[in-house]
C-alpha cells in the first residue's frame, strides 16, 4: 500500500524551497548530517484556522520504534502505509507545514521551526524519532531545553553564512509571496494509516 503524491508545477514551489533548505541545513550542522532529504518527503497542510498560534509543522516517521516495519499489537502485526517521494522513493519520514500559519512567523522562528524538526529525526536515520530517556521521549524531560538546542542550532547554521537563495523565501508571509510569485504550491498527501497485516482472532482496527 502506497500513498499517492500530486507534483505542483506552477508559482513558489513551496516544498521544493524547503526541501533546498533542509538538505543545505543537514549538509552544514554535524549534528544533523545523518539526515538524507532524499527519503524525507516535505509537505504541505491547510491551517484550519487563520491564527498565528497553533501547530507550526510535525514530522510523521514512517518506521515504529527502532526502525522496525511492522508491531504487535492487539494480538496482530500492524504495519504502516507506504509513501513514494515524486523520485519514486520509499520516504522515511514526512514534514509537513502548516500553511499559512508558519510562513506568517518571524524570519528567526520560522528557521527554528525547521531544525526542531529536523532534530526529531532518529540519529539512525531509520524512519523512527529520536528518543529520550523517561515518559517525555520525544521532547526530552524539559520541552525548553529542547527548544533551546533547536534555536543553538538555527544560530549555528546562519554562523555558516548560507546561500542567501536557500532563506529567501522564509523572509517573507503568506501574502508577501503571493504578490512576488502568484501561487504558492506544494505536495499534500494523506496522513498514512496503520492497518493489520496478520489478523488474530481478538485483532481490532485501531
Amino acid at each position: 500500500m502506497h500513498v499517492p503524491v500530486a507534483v505542483p508545477v506552477r508559482g513558489l514551489d513551496f516544498c521544493a524551497s524547503m526541501h533546498a533548505l533542509c538538505e543545505d541545513i543537514c549538509n552544514r550542522l554535524p549534528e544533523l548530517k545523518h539526515i538524507d532529504m532524499r527519503y524525507v518527503l516535505v509537505t504541505v497542510r491547510r491551517a484550519r484556522k487563520p491564527v498565528l498560534h497553533g501547530l507550526q509543522a510535525s514530522l510523521t516517521p514512517l518506521r515504529f520504534a527502532g526502525g522496525s516495519r511492522t508491531m504487535q499489537r492487539q494480538g496482530c502485526t500492524w504495519a504502516i502505509q507506504q509513501v513514494l517521494t515524486p523520485a519514486g522513493e520509499e520516504a522515511l519520514y514526512i514534514l509537513s507545514f502548516y500553511l499559512p500559519r508558519f510562513l506568517d512567523q518571524p524570519f528567526e522562528e520560522k528557521l527554528v521551526t525547521v531544525v526542531h524538526e529536523l532534530w526529531h529525526i532518529s540519529p539512525r536515520f531509520d524512519g523512527d524519532l529520536r528518543r529520550f530517556p523517561g515518559r517525555c521521549h520525544l521532547h526530552s524531560p524539559r520541552q525548553k531545553d529542547y527548544d533551546a538546542w533547536s534555536a543553538s542550532l538555527a544560530r549555528a547554521y546562519l554562523a555558516c553564512h548560507p546561500p542567501p537563495q536557500r532563506l529567501r523565501f522564509l523572509r517573507y508571509s503568506f501574502s508577501e509571496l503571493l504578490v512576488l510569485h502568484g501561487e504558492i504550491t506544494g505536495l499534500e498527501v494523506q496522513q498514512p494509516k496503520v492497518y493489520p497485516i496478520r489478523q488474530a482472532a481478538r485483532c481490532r482496527e485501531a
